[in-house]
This record gives C-alpha cells, sequence and structure tokens, in this order.
C-alpha cells in the first residue's frame, strides 16, 4: 500500500512539474521565449516540447502507459538539464535555479517510475509497429 501512494507521488509530482509549465510554453511568456530563442528553437521547439511534455504528463498519470510517459518524460528532461548545464545557466533570468530544480525532480521521479515498471519494457520492445 505504501509503495503504491508513493509511486503516485511520483506520478502526480511529475505530472503536475509538466503541465504547469505548458502555460508558459503555449502563451510564449518571456522566460519561454528567451530559454528557446537561446537554444535557437524559437518557436518550434517550444511549441513541440510543449506538445511532448502533455503527452509525456498524461501518459503518466494511466497507470497502463506509465512507464511510456517516463521514458518520454526523462528524455525531454534530460534534454531540459542538458540545455541548462551547456548553453543556458543553472540561474535562467535570475530564477534562482529553480527552472533547473524543477527539471531535476521532474527528470528523477521519472527515473524512479521507471524502475518501478521496468518489468513492462519487455512488453514495449514486442509491440509490433
Amino acid at each position: 500500500m505504501m509503495k503504491l501512494i508513493l509511486i503516485w507521488v511520483f506520478r502526480l509530482t511529475a505530472a503536475i512539474i509538466l503541465l504547469q509549465t505548458l502555460y508558459f510554453k503555449f502563451t510564449g511568456a518571456e522566460e519561454s521565449v528567451y530559454i528557446f530563442s537561446t537554444l535557437g528553437m524559437e518557436p518550434y521547439g517550444r511549441i513541440g516540447s510543449g506538445v511532448v511534455e502533455l503527452i509525456a504528463a498524461v501518459l503518466i498519470l494511466i497507470p497502463r502507459t506509465t512507464l511510456l510517459g517516463a521514458l518520454i518524460g526523462a528524455g525531454v528532461m534530460l534534454g531540459a538539464i542538458f540545455s541548462h548545464l551547456f548553453v543556458l545557466g543553472i540561474n535562467v533570468q535570475n530564477d534562482g535555479g529553480e527552472l533547473f530544480i524543477l527539471a531535476i525532480i521532474t527528470f528523477l521521479c521519472c527515473i524512479a517510475l521507471i524502475y518501478w515498471n521496468k518489468s513492462k519494457i519487455k512488453t514495449i520492445l514486442k509491440l509490433k509497429l
């Protein structure tokens, strides 16, 4: 029972963080535009990453698709972390590293969800596309 509660805490944490950033990406908020302009990916990278994050969040919340959502979420967050480390810096527009910390938290939640759902990896690999 405790494990199930913990899994839901990680699911909700990852999904909420992924979903709360969508408002800023889809409305073209100044900080979002700055980040993706700096990365040379404005506006397509901003909108595209928002769509991918939306899909990941929804998949994470559905128990049957949590593994797939966590894999997508971890990949997107790894990209965000590397962007912070190698291009943007930890502190973006004086945010005190908040975006970087949120990316790390989301990444760690996704990694935990991947670990707890690792037995489903064989099922995903067997899918006929």
